[in-house]
């Protein structure tokens, strides 16, 4: 007999199949498997697919694995996924942990391993001129605005920081700490160039004059120029616009580099846009460094995998060029000139 507090409901037959066809099953996934969650899932919390993980794993198992498996070590993808959670969000240490059910000084480990296991590949991933090193590149650049021979874009960034015990010279010209990155891109978003190493104060046109890279393009090492904005010296292999430009050519040529220096904007945005770490760091100068460098190993590889890009709030660059450092060589407005008036004349 049914109890007299219940109200019975007559189920139909034909209701009851209907409801059971339509029923989803339960997907029980492993908690400590990253890789048990769908794509959107991984690429919203550790910004790569499951392949892009997988990819990465077998890239950096030799240099993050634990050498036993003894009170519970974490796993290679395990390892990996803790710091890409770190790069991806940039939360606090504990927030990590919180996130991923492992103590703070294990998360700190764990993140280390992995951006100096990434560092190894800085050479790798990141080539200068780029990996398809030629005409393609000069292409790519020209099909934007009609600008010649270009073989990179040349800008820096600022990375706040926790502030040194004796911040010197890396309180930057807004008043915080920073380290101040120097980065060069290629037509297609690729980073073919870092240099991670500078307090934030450091000029954008010191970075650069005192690069391995500027040295080598004044022995003659590479066929084309870069374009840089105002806060660079024009030399003659790196075209900056003109400060006053009259009408006509030199106002066309400025328009055109305007234009293919937005391909360092879209870099920065998707760089920053991936791993949110990148708008503020609280960690000393040399292991900011080492995980900007990590990131831009990442991007890279995300680039060259054509990974999706996590919708994000952009964030403001904080770089503040200002006035050039250096004055104009008289060969660099020459080759300015030269450009400007056989190609926008």
């Amino acid at each position: 007999m049914a109890a007299p507090f219940l109200r019975e409901v007559p189920i139909d037959p034909g209701a009851a199949i209907v409801k059971k066809a339509f029923r989803r099953e339960r997907v029980l996934r492993d908690r400590h498997d990253p890789l048990a969650h769908p794509d959107h899932f991984l690429i919203g919390r550790y910004g790569f697919s499951r392949q892009g993980i997988i990819y990465l794993r077998s890239l950096l198992e030799p240099h993050v694995a634990n050498g036993t498996r003894r009170s519970k070590a974490l796993t290679v993808t395990q390892t990996l996924c803790i710091a890409l959670r770190f790069f991806r969000r940039g939360t606090f240490l504990y927030a990590v942990g919180d996130a991923e059910h492992i103590a703070n000084a294990t998360v700190s480990r764990t993140i280390r391993k992995v951006y100096l296991g990434l560092k190894r590949f800085l050479n790798v991933f990141v080539r200068f001129p780029g990996h398809a090193e030629g005409q393609p590149i000069k292409n790519g650049f020209y099909a934007i605005a009609g600008f010649p021979n270009v073989i990179g874009v040349v800008d820096c960034i600022q990375i706040p920081i926790k502030a040194p015990s004796r911040p010197g010279d890396f309180v930057n010209g807004k008043g915080f700490a920073s380290i101040n990155v120097q980065i060069i891109s290629d037509s297609a978003c690729l980073i073919s160039n870092v240099e991670a190493k500078w307090p934030g104060s450091v000029h954008n046109s010191r970075i650069f004059r005192e690069s391995d890279l500027c040295k080598a393009f004044e022995r003659g090492a590479y066929d084309g120029v870069l374009i840089g904005d105002g806060s660079y010296a024009c030399l003659p292999f790196l075209m900056t616009p003109y400060a006053d430009p009259t009408p006509g050519p030199q106002s066309a040529y400025n328009a055109a580099l305007v234009r293919t220096r937005a391909q360092m904007e879209m870099t920065l945005e998707k760089l920053k846009g991936r791993f949110q770490c990148l708008g503020g760091l609280r960690v000393a100068p040399s292991r900011a460094c080492d995980i900007v460098v990590a990131c831009v190993v990442l991007h890279n590889i995300a680039t060259i995998r054509k990974e999706r890009v996590p919708a994000v709030p952009l964030q403001p660059n904080n770089n503040d060029p200002g006035e050039p450092m250096h004055a104009d060589q008289a060969r660099g407005r020459a080759t300015r000139d030269g450009i400007t008036a056989q190609h926008f004349g």
